[in-house]
């Protein structure tokens, strides 16, 4: 029961870092409906920005996590209109596999700056808070409350200003908004923006918890691939429940199967969620 309670603590704080690029990747599926893998090379830059402002520079926490969301939404943005916006006019499926290419461009990009060395964060080092029975690194708390605290100012953003309304106008019907004066090419940017600068915190706390290297984001994209469609492609709320179970799934399977299967778990709980709600457990229903 210990360890049960233990793996089930790891799962939530786990959920909650991965709901990050999760919202990520499905707020650039609802406005430009197509699957960016790209997010894992942006997820990777989000932790090199924080690990250079943080361990090169001496800055605090708070400064490194704003350079990740900055840098990864930046090169995010850059990336996107140079290579997969002039591929819109395409399939989904054909926007999907440019960027899986543009994944492998940044992530080769950062090894040719960085080597493929892992490297760690400045951070020091300080004993597990105990629970009970529960043992916590400070460092797991720090990156839940750091995540949880990004994904309330999406949900402002998203609930209270203009641009976060169009967004989501484009999202629910783009001939609609368009017709309504609303720029799409703008929102697709600004969604970039967001998609990629979320997926960069994510990648930053990820290594924050172990250490980074260039494929940080390649190994983490599965889980948020299916915390993304657990949840629902182009939900937000779901993308965050998503996280959770995703999290919770991955951690509770140590309880029978090697860490090395963290990953087809993810998938079995894709297999289970879609047989029983296709369209994701917040998608929206079929009409």
């Amino acid at each position: 029961m210990e360890r049960i309670l233990q793996l089930f603590a790891n799962g939530v704080m786990a959920g909650a870092v991965l709901a990050l690029p999760a919202i990520g990747f499905t707020t650039i599926f609802a406005v430009l409906r197509f699957a960016n893998f790209a997010v894992a090379g942006h997820m990777a830059v989000g932790a090199f920005a924080g690990y250079v402002v943080n361990s090169w520079l001496g800055l605090p926490a708070w400064a490194a996590v704003l350079a990740a969301f900055v840098f990864a939404a930046s090169i995010g943005v850059a990336t996107d209109h140079v290579a997969l916006r002039p591929l819109r006019g395409y399939r989904a499926l054909t926007v999907a596999i440019a960027s899986i290419a543009l994944n492998l461009m940044v992530e080769n990009a950062l090894r040719f700056g960085f080597g493929n060395a892992p490297r760690n964060f400045a951070i020091p080092l300080m004993r597990d808070l105990s629970f009970g029975p529960i043992h916590i690194d400070p460092q797991q708390i720090e990156n839940t409350i750091i995540a949880v605290v990004a994904m309330i100012i999406l949900f402002l953003f998203l609930s209270l200003t203009t641009t976060g309304k169009a967004m989501r106008a484009v999202a629910d019907n783009p001939a609609l908004a368009d017709s309504k004066g609303i720029d799409p090419d703008r929102m697709a940017r600004i969604a970039v923006a967001i998609g990629m600068g979320l997926g960069g915190i994510g990648g930053m706390l990820i290594g924050l918890d172990a250490s980074i290297d260039p494929l940080i984001g390649f190994r983490s994209i599965l889980s948020v691939f299916a915390a993304a469609v657990v949840g629902g492609l182009g939900s937000v709320p779901g993308a965050v429940l998503g996280g959770l179970v995703i999290g919770l799934a991955e951690e509770l399977s140590l309880l029978a199967l090697p860490s090395t299967y963290k990953a087809a778990v993810g998938f079995l709980v894709i297999l289970i969620t879609l047989t029983l709600r296709p369209r994701g457990l917040l998608g929206p229903r079929a009409a």
